[in-house]
């Protein structure tokens, strides 16, 4: 690696424009002084850190640097790539430890099917993350299953072995002891867990299917998953429930768990779930659909075998009120319309000009009298 050049008697160039510095003010956090050693000239900022400070994860310190955290010579570098001269001083405010945060006990309500010495079974509510993570290092599941089973506190991940999206409802397993996370995991794998789920998409499909497409990290949107050749394994079954104006209520089935899955292949045959703020917008030649706050997506059956019984096992979840309301909605516009399109058919004109069509006559022709005998 090329070392700049190092003259004693000038000073170093002061910071260009591009390196975004400014002069450095960390009033507000504790500052921790660190000198570069002589032997890191040349070597970017963001290395040096990692080398000085090997407790942290190299993200971690560039998330840092970017956030204004670090100075370098009394001023703030946001560029992790600025190289060092060596025998500089850097100045580091580091910020609390939002990972240790996440293992807190909180108390959240959770909505139990079912609790043994080995499994939890849940019902989880829309709005809730499962673990923690970038923006949610607080209030998930992961902190609602600590302060509701301590012991889960000895099981990695708490014990949670599958997710759901965050706005996603329904049922999820957690294992209670180590020996039950690594039989579920195995089930997970060998697609012995069955999953259904219940959404509402957009536009009306003639039969169901099966979407059997990779899926993978969008190309250019990083922050969706798309259906890409480089992609993992993925694949869905789905059948239809019931059709309706402008949507359709399918249930879909798991083989594979990849984040986002079935919002990602619904969305890849043109039909994205109704409410879908990442991926419904995607498809413009379908209806939109009733208008919802999420997507309409609801774990609503899980399947597998007990982990200590060995026994199979089958809960069911019925959609919580916002997806039931929405899915009634959908129904009774459905109906009525069926009902104007039959009252449409009906055809009112058949009448004669001339007045009134007779249609029955007075009398009983099986009685023996003449009918023209009764009309005056």
């Amino acid at each position: 690696m090329k070392i700049p050049h190092k003259k004693t008697e000038i000073d170093p160039p002061e910071p260009s424009p591009w390196e975004m510095a400014e002069r450095a003010d960390y009033s507000a956090n504790p500052k921790l002084a660190l000198s570069v050693p002589a032997d890191c000239g040349g070597q970017r900022l963001d290395l040096v850190l990692a080398r000085l400070r090997p407790q942290h994860s190299r993200s971690r310190l560039q998330n840092w640097i970017r956030e204004g955290r670090v100075a370098v010579g009394g001023f703030t570098v946001r560029e992790p790539k600025q190289k060092l001269w060596g025998g500089e001083l850097i100045e580091l405010a580091e910020a609390t430890d939002e990972h240790k945060l996440s293992s807190v006990p909180e108390a959240i309500v959770l909505t139990i099917v079912h609790e043994d010495e080995t499994l939890i079974v849940l019902d989880k509510q829309a709005g809730l993350v499962v673990h923690p993570g970038s923006g949610n290092w607080s209030g998930t599941l992961l902190n609602a299953l600590l302060y509701h089973a301590p012991e889960l506190e000895r099981v990695p991940r708490a014990g949670i072995v599958h997710r759901l999206d965050k706005d996603t409802s329904g049922l999820m397993v957690v294992a209670r002891t180590l020996e039950a996370q690594t039989d579920l995991v195995r089930q997970l794998q060998a697609r012995t867990v069955k999953r259904f789920y219940q959404a509402l998409v957009r536009g009306k499909l003639e039969r169901g299917a099966t979407v059997d497409a990779p899926i993978g990290r969008h190309p250019t949107q990083r922050t969706k998953m798309a259906v890409v050749k480089t992609g993992k394994p993925a694949r869905t079954h789905y059948r239809i429930v019931e059709r309706f104006i402008d949507c359709t209520l399918v249930e879909c089935a798991l083989e594979t768990g990849r984040t986002h899955q079935i919002r990602v292949h619904m969305t890849s045959i043109g039909h994205p779930l109704v409410g879908d703020p990442v991926y419904g917008g995607g498809t413009s030649r379908v209806p939109i659909g009733p208008e919802f706050h999420r997507q309409a997506l609801h774990a609503r059956r899980l399947g597998l075998v007990h982990p200590a019984s060995g026994k199979p096992m089958l809960w069911k979840s019925n959609p919580p009120d916002d997806m039931a309301e929405l899915i009634e909605t959908a129904r009774l516009l459905a109906f009525e319309a069926r009902t104007s399109e039959q009252e449409a058919d009906e055809d009112w004109d058949d009448d004669p000009e001339g007045g009134p069509q007779i249609i029955y006559a007075y009398g009983d022709s099986d009685s023996g009298e003449d009918d023209e005998d009764d009309v005056e």
